[in-house]
């Protein structure tokens, strides 16, 4: 059944009306801060030591506004007789904000955790070049990032924890295994001696002859 001509008109026209009738609610800002969400978008933080410049996150950005510089170093082996390596070294890392359009892209392609959201929005700049935070002020923002949200006790445990939880496992199980298991049978302080014949326990003596006289071959 199609609707009605104006329907659509007089929906629209309900909704204006009820918002005309709540109480308007203006938050003081600056004066009263914004409860904001958690996964707010504001800026984004540095977390230097797990940067291992991959360059990632540099090249999936939409609006190239991530500046890398790096330098590689050579490593002495970590044992005698071993190789030398090369490693990446961080010289600079820089975000354009006035280009940035805080996809969040970067974020989700670095595999090694090294950028993080903050909540902090309060950065406008007199001059667009100060937008450009180069690493000292991105390491900064990670004082602000906020505490990764508790896990659901109902998911599935990671597979790295679950991998070191069945090995401790077992290497308990058999530490159980080899303390419960018994001595191996041996000679006992009991048992008699063995001897030759005519000699005490031997094949022609007994404990106790038939008389109980202990002497060889019965009576005397």
């Amino acid at each position: 059944m199609a609707p009605f001509p104006g329907s659509g008109l007089a929906k629209g026209l309900a909704v204006t009306l009820r918002t005309m009738t709540r109480k308007t609610v203006t938050e003081q800002y600056p004066d009263a801060q914004p409860e904001l969400a958690p996964r707010t978008r504001g800026v984004i933080g540095l977390f230097e030591e797990n940067c291992t410049v991959c360059m990632l996150c540099a090249r999936e950005c939409p609006d190239w506004c991530i500046y890398i510089d790096s330098h590689k170093e050579t490593v002495p082996p970590a044992a005698p007789g071993g190789r030398e390596r090369s490693r990446n070294v961080l010289d600079r890392f820089a975000i354009d904000f006035s280009l940035c359009m805080y996809c969040g892209i970067c974020i989700e392609v670095c595999p090694f955790d090294a950028l993080f959201w903050s909540p902090e929005f309060e950065y406008a700049e007199t001059d667009i070049h100060e937008l450009t935070h180069e690493r000292d002020k991105l390491r900064e923002w990670m004082w602000t990032v906020p505490a990764p949200p508790a896990l659901d006790p109902a998911a599935e445990e990671p597979k790295e924890i679950t991998a070191a939880r069945k090995s401790a496992e077992k290497l308990a199980a058999a530490a159980r295994a080899e303390s419960a298991e018994p001595p191996a049978a041996g000679p006992t302080s009991a048992e008699p001696p063995a001897s030759g014949p005519g000699g005490a326990g031997g094949p022609g003596t007994t404990a106790s002859g038939p008389s109980g006289s202990g002497s060889e071959g019965g009576d005397a």
